[in-house]
């Protein structure tokens, strides 16, 4: 048997992989005050570290306590020897005890960063296509092109899977694959669904004639009934490494039974778990549990919450269809989780403490498909497509705003006047927030390459609501709420709640794009926040019956709680098991870029 070698995997691809990371790390390390380096002259910088390792480089700083590292520039000094730093491994070792590492998770976080820096070497590699091409790719395919969360360091450190499995799998592989499928038994398995869609219904819509006649005799053959089962897509790397494993007593006794293929080809998005149907793009998106650990969290389907999907679904749905501003003026486009299956484990998920991603392994969620939301002329794209710059140092967004004929700031104007104004209604009017984060909020452009409006996705796991005091009532329009919904719904006070914009979108997006635009595009930061501030100010001004809430959010105050992603993976959480999914670390505050005009 050959041994596997990701083609992509040289020493040059290695090399100017590693030394972007290398940046990214010393940058975002030091945004979160994990890393503290001093100016020594105007834009260079030096970090001293405990090991006796220094670092030099150049950067410019930016809102929030941004660091903006120089790639190429950045030097290590070690006894009088100044060399180029290409090694963000070695950087851990030599940083490790100033940030404060335990060595467990030092390990791990080298081999998290090396299959990271894997990954983004196949991502350099010479087949990358130019900002003009890339703007005439479809949606699904331009998910394969992008470079991962651009604040969490090891963004692409997939653990539990294998290098062949990052080359089969991952969206920058861009194969498409047909899932397998598998009829679960109703004993273990639950369908839900929003009114009118039946189980029967969603498997005529998604699967073709021949697929069903094909799965239905399969279990005939067993001389199983095929009424008493549940069909659902599997991913294939979770049924050969937990399905077959963990469920191993259902699949021998014919509660688990497998289909066969399904009639289409799916691409991997961003988030890796979610599919796009490239053979028939009307059809769903189906999002399946996938037990590896990626970013922050393990990837699985939370059995309660995937239960509760359509329930949210249809609760957020009526919200926006009963609301003018949010069905007709902003127009903007709310992708519904419309049908789940779940699949219990019955002995893991009774087990009390036991971790939560032993809480998550078997089920599929269906979300209505993007395409069904535009109209003709329209294209969407994720605002995480918004921050790539190619490999001949064009800004992707440089090409759709030379296609819609306008400067740079009036197309900017436009990505905040679409996205701002349903996102702060949603969260003033009802108390509802949406992680408006790079890879969950999508732009969609007219047929001008003018921003138009906002799409957002993944309601059952990044919609939160705001906490009420008991015996006050601050948003009676919760009060519509099912008690279903009310109970997988995170309810959080409105000063952490206003942090699915802040964080979320103006710390995980905007600040990278405020970069973006003063490099490249002359807007100077200060001009970029008061574009921001200036929307939010509208909105404010359009309506001023919601003042109360305006400062119960205060989203212009002189500073905001910071947040740390990297900083909970570092130090709070690591690499260890836990019965509750985490969430960022906190630790001190930064003064707010929107607090003046």
């Amino acid at each position: 048997m050959a041994l596997f070698v990701p083609p992509a995997l040289t020493a040059a691809t290695w090399h100017r992989a590693g030394i972007r990371l290398l940046a990214k790390a010393i940058a975002e390390f030091s945004h979160e005050g994990l890393l503290a380096p001093e100016e020594i002259g105007r834009g260079e910088y030096r970090l001293a570290l405990t090991s006796g390792v220094a670092y030099v480089f150049r950067a410019r700083r930016g809102a929030y306590e941004t660091w903006h590292v120089e790639p190429g520039s950045v030097r290590r000094v070690f006894d009088d020897q100044i060399v180029v730093a290409n090694d963000p491994l070695r950087f851990v070792l030599d940083a490790r005890e100033t940030l404060g590492l335990a060595g467990d998770t030092a390990g791990h976080l080298v081999r998290e960063l090396s299959a990271t820096l894997v990954a983004d070497a196949g991502l350099l590699a010479g087949d990358a296509l130019s900002s003009a091409d890339l703007a005439d790719l479809p949606y699904a395919d331009l998910e394969g092109h992008q470079t991962g969360h651009p604040w969490l360091v090891p963004n692409k450190g997939r653990v539990g899977f294998s290098a062949s499995d990052a080359a089969r799998y991952a969206p920058e592989a861009r194969t498409p694959l047909r899932l397998p499928w598998l009829a679960a038994h109703t004993d273990i398995a639950e369908y839900r669904a929003v009114p009118a869609l039946s189980a029967g219904r969603l498997l005529s819509e998604e699967l073709d004639d021949a697929t069903r006649l094909r799965f239905a005799n399969s279990l005939g053959r067993r001389g199983l009934d095929p009424s008493r089962y549940l069909w659902l897509p599997v991913h294939p790397w979770q049924w050969d490494e937990v399905v077959v494993t963990t469920f191993a007593s259902d699949v021998a006794t014919n509660r688990i039974v497998p289909l066969g293929e399904g009639c289409d080809s799916h691409l991997p998005q961003q988030s890796i778990r979610t599919f796009s149907n490239v053979d028939t793009p009307s059809r769903r998106h189906v999002k399946l549990p996938l037990s590896i650990f990626n970013t922050l969290v393990w990837r699985g389907l939370p059995t309660e919450r995937t239960l509760a999907a359509p329930a949210v679904t249809e609760w957020v749905l009526g919200l926006h269809a009963n609301d003018p501003f949010l069905a007709e003026e902003t127009d903007v486009v709310l992708l519904g989780e419309v049908a789940s299956v779940t699949v219990r484990h019955s002995l893991l998920e009774d087990i009390p403490g036991v971790p939560y991603q032993y809480r998550e392994l078997l089920g599929a969620i269906w979300r209505e498909s993007l395409i069904t939301k535009l109209v003709p002329g329209e294209r969407a794209r994720t605002l995480a497509s918004l921050l790539h710059v190619d490999h001949a140092d064009r800004p992707f967004v440089a090409e759709l705003i030379k296609r819609s004929t306008v400067d740079a700031r009036t197309w900017l104007g436009r990505v905040f006047h679409a996205i701002l104004p349903p996102l702060l209604h949603f969260l003033y009017r009802y108390g509802v927030a949406f992680s408006a984060h790079g890879e969950n909020a999508i732009l969609v452009f007219d047929e001008h390459e003018m921003p138009a409006r906002l799409a957002v996705k993944d309601f059952v796991d990044d919609v939160n609501v705001c906490a009420e005091p008991p015996g006050r009532r601050l948003f009676p329009e919760l009060a519509t709420m099912p008690p279903e919904v009310d109970a997988v719904l995170l309810r959080e006070p409105p000063e952490i709640l206003r942090h699915h914009i802040v964080t979320a979108l103006f710390v995980g997006h905007f600040r990278y794009l405020a970069e973006l635009f003063q490099r490249y595009f002359g807007v100077a930061e200060a001009e970029f926040w008061g574009m921001v501030r200036a929307e939010i100010t509208g909105y404010h001004q359009r309506f001023p019956e919601l003042a109360d809430r305006f400062a119960l959010f205060d989203l212009l105050g002189p500073d905001v709680e910071r947040f740390g992603l990297n900083r909970n993976r570092l130090l709070v959480d690591g690499y260890r098991d836990r019965p509750e999914r985490p969430h960022a670390a906190r630790h001190g505050r930064v003064a707010n870029p929107l607090h003046q005009p």
